[in-house]
């Protein structure tokens, strides 16, 4: 399958990375020469031009391409490319042929609720909008449960994968096959689904392994209040989470907003601090803006006096919410040194991000990695929607399989099923009888119904055996 992707820096380089580590044929197009340098390594075909111009989107290939994705960093610009390719796509191949998928990147909301009225397809011939903004904002309310968690992938409904250290402390769990833990830890042991130790590869493991010190893994789990269970299994000290945080958002941007919603929505009480009066009172003025629990304070989130007088060191968790990846940083960490025990950031630059963990923040979200994992998942169409790759395991991805007749699943115990060693099976999803979804363990005695859905993990050149297995 021949991917086109427009935009050749960060989000357009990962997903090139991520599709031909499934042997996925692709072709990056952008106008910028520095980028078009930088992405000379990967192993695909780098052109450099206009990704607005049909010339440039015929020598793409564009008339053999299943997809078309639009990743640069202008929304305009990325509808524009997707119109365009749509057009040139059927100019060339014919009406016969099969439609090309067209996958937007925008930062702008408006452009989402047109997508999701059913305008923007007929205007802008576009499949998928994709905003990384909703789901960096769950990611970060995860994540900032606890201080020892590196990653947080929500797969919803409930469902969570988890990344972190096997600290020396672990005692229970380390120089023992994980088939003897299971029996000896009340309740079982949490299920891995990958694994990566330094100097060897990332693995999913299984029955006959042993865990050591320092082994980065991912453990798959339901519920935010189990975390605490899964960080004192593998030697972390875990901390109560209170019922009702007093959470303070630096910024009352879009993005502040957003964040403050959120967590208004979860019970919590927020403080927000903007120095700008035009932007204080905007959000005031909005739906959230009458809450009970929120207050708005126009002041500046650098100056000290302000913050002691809002009883800044008062507050569980501080999120600085600001345009500025630096400004942020100095933000949130003006609060850490002022007494707030939990800070969060949303981030531009990934790079920044584990720079940020080493300075004492306690959790930071890539928002591009988001971005990629978003547009990821629209591009795999044969899945159920999840796909998702691990931040600090790399080469092994989470995808959702749905359970159909074809497959000659439903029916089948979990343990007969004949799953193969190199994938895990991370949670059943399942509609209720009430028709809401939930998400299940995937014990051995658990039976597979129809349309069931299973988040998998493996690595990405099994997806096409995957996609056999399950007869898709």
């Amino acid at each position: 399958m021949l991917i086109i992707i427009g935009g050749a820096g960060r989000v357009g380089t990962d997903m090139a990375k991520a599709l031909r580590a499934e042997d996925m044929d692709v072709v990056l197009v952008d106008s910028d020469s520095r980028a078009v340098k930088n992405a000379q390594n990967l192993d695909v075909l780098v052109i450099h031009g206009d990704l607005t111009t049909r010339e440039k989107l015929f020598e793409a290939g564009i008339g053999e391409a299943a997809v078309f994705v639009a990743a640069t960093n202008s929304d305009e610009r990325n509808l524009l490319a997707c119109s365009l390719a749509k057009h040139a796509h059927a100019e060339l191949s014919g009406n016969k042929e099969k439609p090309l998928l067209a996958i937007c990147r925008v930062r702008d909301m408006n452009y989402i609720e047109e997508q999701n009225e059913g305008k923007l397809q007929e205007w802008a011939k576009v499949d998928y909008v994709v905003n990384p903004l909703e789901g960096a904002i769950r990611r970060l309310h995860s994540g900032l449960r606890s201080s020892a968690i590196e990653e947080v992938i929500p797969f919803g409904h409930d469902a969570f994968i988890i990344e972190l250290d096997v600290t020396s402390n672990a005692t229970q769990v380390v120089f023992q096959k994980l088939r003897d833990v299971n029996k000896k830890i009340e309740g079982g042991m949490p299920l891995i689904v990958g694994l990566k130790r330094d100097g060897e590869k990332s693995l999913v493991p299984d029955g006959d392994f042993m865990l050591m010190p320092n082994d980065r893994i991912a453990v798959a789990t339901t519920g935010l209040s189990s975390f605490n269970r899964i960080l004192h299994i593998f030697g972390h000290e875990a901390t109560d989470f209170p019922a009702e945080p007093r959470v303070a958002v630096l910024g009352a941007n879009k993005i502040g907003q957003r964040i403050a919603d959120d967590w208004l929505q979860s019970g919590a009480t927020v403080t927000v601090i903007e120095r700008d009066l035009q932007v204080a009172n905007s959000l005031s003025g909005t739906d959230i803006g009458s809450h009970p629990k929120l207050e708005v304070i126009h002041g500046d989130h650098l100056d000290r006096d302000i913050l002691t007088e809002i009883g800044i060191s008062d507050h569980h968790i501080a999120i600085a919410a600001l345009e500025d990846d630096l400004a942020s940083i100095a933000a949130a960490l003006l609060a850490s040194d002022m007494g707030v025990s939990r800070t969060g950031l949303l981030l531009y630059d990934a790079d920044l991000v584990k720079v940020t963990q080493r300075m004492g923040i306690t959790f930071a979200v890539d928002r591009k990695r988001v971005a990629v994992d978003n547009m990821l998942a629209q591009i795999h169409t044969k899945t159920a929607g999840g796909y998702a790759i691990l931040s600090n395991i790399p080469h092994i991805i989470g995808v959702s399989m749905v359970v159909t007749e074809a497959s000659k699943l439903p029916g089948k115990r979990v343990v007969e099923s004949s799953f193969p060693d190199w994938m895990r099976v991370a949670f059943i999803q399942r509609q209720n009888t009430t028709g809401n979804w939930e998400s299940l363990r995937p014990s051995p005695d658990k039976t597979l119904l129809e349309d069931d859905r299973l988040i998998i993990f493996c690595s990405p050149d099994r997806v096409a055996d995957l996609e056999k297995r399950f007869k898709v």
